[in-house]
């Protein structure tokens, strides 16, 4: 990479970080003007940028999903920072690394840092950015929609090697080897609730914005709070058209992977888990639309969802 292209990338994960840092550097790369409150709703309320949410097996900041990025930072003799996983100490620390390797006066070192780079990138950056660039383009806000293309941009022509992301070779990314199943037909309602909002489980990634557009689309009421109590609502309303707008959501999702430019073994991945979370409930709705609307998913929907305090 070239000097301005790592400038670049920083200054991209600064966005993310803060309303201040994202009206600096926005500026700067020339980007609409994020405000606070879109910076919230972006980055806080709806795309939390942390590998951990999208690669982790409970869809959730920290966990298994970080502590697997901190070791790529131990492994590379670094301590990890607070929030390893986080896209800002991402980009930061992959521009360090091919700027340490350009710097290098020794092969060796220089030959080791650009591969300790590539595995980044392949490892723990790539296997979740496109996803989540998708995931905040859906959001339809002018700035964080910009941002979310220039950032693409940047890191398809960032790549240190050409074969930075190609996992042919050495197979998918420990992440998606590793992913916890999708959901399944005999699931009980909580773990089908649970599987849809894990986006390594699902293949989709369902925000807020999304469920409450997906409850006005069901005609059901949208049950603020955490994502898997208002899917849950959703559910016990009117469980046919919820599972006909989940469906439809994995069928676009599924779209979404296969319309990226590389078409890698890790794209292919994800369209694949969307594409079977997309069967699984079309299995759910032709089920109940025979049994008369009677079928379910192998459990006996309570009366009432459990408050917002509820674990």
């Amino acid at each position: 990479m070239t000097p301005g292209r790592r400038e670049l990338l920083r200054a991209l994960g600064a966005v993310a970080d803060s309303p201040a840092d994202a009206a600096t550097a926005g500026r700067a790369l020339g980007l609409p003007v994020m405000d606070g409150c879109e910076h919230t709703e972006t980055f806080v309320l709806n795309c939390p940028p942390y590998a951990s949410v999208y690669l982790g097996p409970d869809g959730a900041i920290g966990g298994e999903g970080a502590d697997r990025v901190a070791g790529f930072w131990r492994a590379i003799g670094l301590s990890p920072p607070a929030e390893p996983d986080h896209l800002t100490a991402l980009l930061s620390l992959y521009a360090s690394l091919d700027q340490a390797a350009a710097d290098s006066r020794r092969a060796a070192t220089a030959v080791a840092l650009a591969w300790s780079g590539a595995t980044l990138l392949r490892e723990h950056i790539w296997p979740w950015l496109p996803v989540y660039l998708d995931a905040v383009s859906d959001l339809e806000k002018p700035a964080a929609t910009a941002w979310a293309r220039l950032t693409r941009t940047a890191i398809a022509a960032a790549t240190i090697t050409p074969a930075a992301t190609d996992v042919s070779a050495a197979g998918l990314p420990l992440a998606l080897r590793t992913a916890p199943a999708g959901p399944g037909a005999a699931d009980p309602l909580e773990d089908l609730v649970s599987a849809l909002v894990t986006p390594v489980r699902s293949g989709i990634v369902l925000t807020r914005r999304r469920l409450a557009g997906g409850a006005g689309q069901a005609a059901v009421g949208y049950r603020i709070g955490e994502r898997r109590f208002a899917l849950r609502a959703m559910f016990e309303q009117d469980p046919g058209a919820t599972l006909i707008w989940l469906g439809r959501e994995c069928r676009r999702w599924e779209d979404h992977h296969a319309a990226r430019p590389a078409a890698d073994a890790t794209t292919r991945w994800w369209a694949g888990r969307a594409a079977h979370t997309a069967r699984l409930l079309a299995g759910f709705a032709d089920r109940r639309s025979s049994s008369g609307g009677q079928a379910s998913f192998g459990y006996r929907v309570p009366a009432c969802c459990p408050s917002d305090n509820s674990a």
